[in-house]
This record gives structure tokens, sequence and C-alpha cells, in this order.
């Protein structure tokens, strides 16, 4: 039996466990937030996966954050506005909560 039950969080809403995550919990933390998930978004929350796999921690600033997304995807993607505008408030942290990660541990 597939269970659609939101996988433990913590008091910021960050998944406890990122293996938990999946699409689905993607885009029902998304819609806490008010953000309605395009193919913009799954690129970056893709690449926010992958950097995880490869780090073993999110990017631990903004300024990291879009430096990172920048050197893998481009200067038209990896500037502050871009994400802005895709992860209301503080990008990183909007963005690293909807891809199951832990939270940058630099992020207000």
């Amino acid at each position: 039996m597939v269970s659609n039950a939101m996988p433990q969080r913590n008091n910021e809403g960050f998944l406890e466990d990122a293996q938990a995550w999946t699409e689905g919990v993607a885009t029902a933390i998304a819609a806490q937030d008010d953000v309605d998930l395009t193919e913009k978004h799954w690129e970056i929350i893709k690449f926010l996966r992958s950097f995880y796999e490869e780090h073993e921690m999110s990017p631990p600033s903004n300024r990291l954050f879009v430096k990172a997304v920048k050197e893998a995807l481009g200067e038209d993607k990896g500037n502050s506005i871009y994400l802005m505008q895709l992860f209301p408030g503080t990008p990183a942290k909007t963005a690293c909560r909807i891809a199951g990660l832990p939270r940058p541990t630099n992020c207000l």
C-alpha cells in the first residue's frame, strides 16, 4: 500500500529524512508556500537534489546557492532576482524545503 501521508518534518517544515522526499511531497510543500511548481522550479529542485547527493549538504547560504546555480545552469538562472521570483522569501531556504533537503546552515 502506498501512503500519501506527508513525511515527518521539523518545526520549520523541513523533512526530517531527505530520502522520504517524492515529487508529490514537493508539490504539497510548495502548495503550502503558495508556489505553483513549473518546469523552471523543477529544474532548480533537481539541481538542489543533485547538489545534496554530491556534497551531502544543502548550499549553506543564499549567496552560495545563487553562485552554485549560476555555475551549473548559467547566468540567466543563477541570479537572485530569478530565484526570488521562483522561490519567494529566502530562495535557498524555500527551495531546499520544497526539495526535501536540510535547512541551509546560514539562512535566517
